[in-house]
């Protein structure tokens, strides 16, 4: 049991919001299925049978079967805008640092945001207003003065593919790029969460679920060595991904590259179908937006990723409530 308020919860009570619950989610947020063993998993209401996403599962559920109208979630690896992907509503990643993480448990604090999730755009708007103060919304541009980047997309099922590209040509200019994947960051990941867990897991291993328990074990295994090397290769991540981007305004990608999984599908050797797409902009720390763009396979919602640079919240939240606007509703 918590003794405190986080500070992004503290901030939104303050605004007027309502606290209606606390949702389930991943064990220790360390999970994109929200397969909760002690709790149990979070249904999906656009979507029985199928996962919530994780790792904040239950507040893109709570969103999608309208018992709250708004929620916060985290961000390592993909928390937020993976169930927002799932349960076919808003999730924002902020920049890195934005938004206060300050009573949050931590899972990679060098990889970790907390965001907003709501229905729409809009909502969310509303509350980083709260959440990050000094941020100021701009009104929505003209895509079509808009370059933009596109990625991955030939690595997205057909339909989700296609519903992407339908979203990517509202804009002026765009371009496919060949952004690469982050190898050789996750040991600093890993190494990060070992060090949150060293005064916990040694003594609590046999609490912990099986998939968390696995995938700690193998933290534990990094070494500082191995870390620092890892954090070195970031940088030069960082540097390369700016460089590729520096003729654009935004760049879009597909959040998933499939529809939500069916349950009991997707354990610790098929996470990375979830997080290919979404982990990397946890590596660069910049702003990334997953709002759905219409029906795919098998009439569920799929999910388009409008990411901006550093501090550029304000453009990318803009551009996806254009987006928002023409975007075709559920079959």
């Amino acid at each position: 049991m918590p003794d405190r308020t986080a500070e992004a919860v503290a901030r939104l009570e303050a605004a007027g919001y309502a606290n209606v619950g606390k949702t389930n989610l991943h064990e220790f947020a360390y999970g994109v299925t929200s397969e909760n063993p002690h709790f149990g998993t979070v249904p999906n209401p656009a979507a029985p049978g199928r996962i919530a996403g994780g790792s904040s599962g239950g507040s893109a559920a709570a969103l999608a079967a309208g018992l709250a109208d708004a929620a916060l979630g985290t961000d390592s690896g993909g928390s937020i805008r993976i169930p927002a992907a799932c349960c076919g509503i808003v999730g924002f990643k902020p920049t890195y640092g934005l938004i206060s993480l300050d009573g949050c448990f931590p899972l990679a604090p060098s990889f970790d945001h907390a965001g907003p999730m709501a229905r729409s755009v809009a909502d969310c708007v509303a509350m980083l207003e709260h959440l990050a103060p000094g941020f100021a919304a701009t009104a929505p541009p003209d895509l079509g003065d808009l370059r933009v980047a596109t990625a991955w997309l030939d690595r997205a099922d057909p339909l989700v593919r296609e519903r992407v590209e339908t979203a990517a040509a509202r804009f002026g200019t765009r371009r496919a790029v060949e952004l690469p994947w982050p190898k050789g960051t996750y040991r600093l990941f890993e190494y990060e969460v070992a060090r949150v867990h060293e005064g916990l897991f040694p003594e609590h291993e046999e609490s912990y679920g099986e998939d968390v328990r696995e995938k700690l074990v193998d933290c534990f295994e990094v070494t500082e060595r191995q870390a620092d090397a890892s954090a070195r290769t970031r940088e030069l991540y960082r540097e390369r991904c700016l460089e590729l981007l520096e003729p654009f305004d935004l760049l879009v990608t597909p959040t998933l590259a499939l529809v939500a999984p069916p349950i009991g599908l997707i354990g610790n050797d098929e996470r990375g179908l979830l997080t290919r797409f979404t982990y990397p902009f946890d590596v660069l720390g910049w702003p990334a937006l997953a709002l759905p763009c219409g029906p795919a396979e098998d009439g569920l919602p799929a999910s388009a990723q409008v990411v901006g640079r550093p501090g550029d919240d304000a453009l990318v939240l803009a551009a996806g409530a254009s987006l928002e606007r023409g975007t075709p509703g559920p079959v």
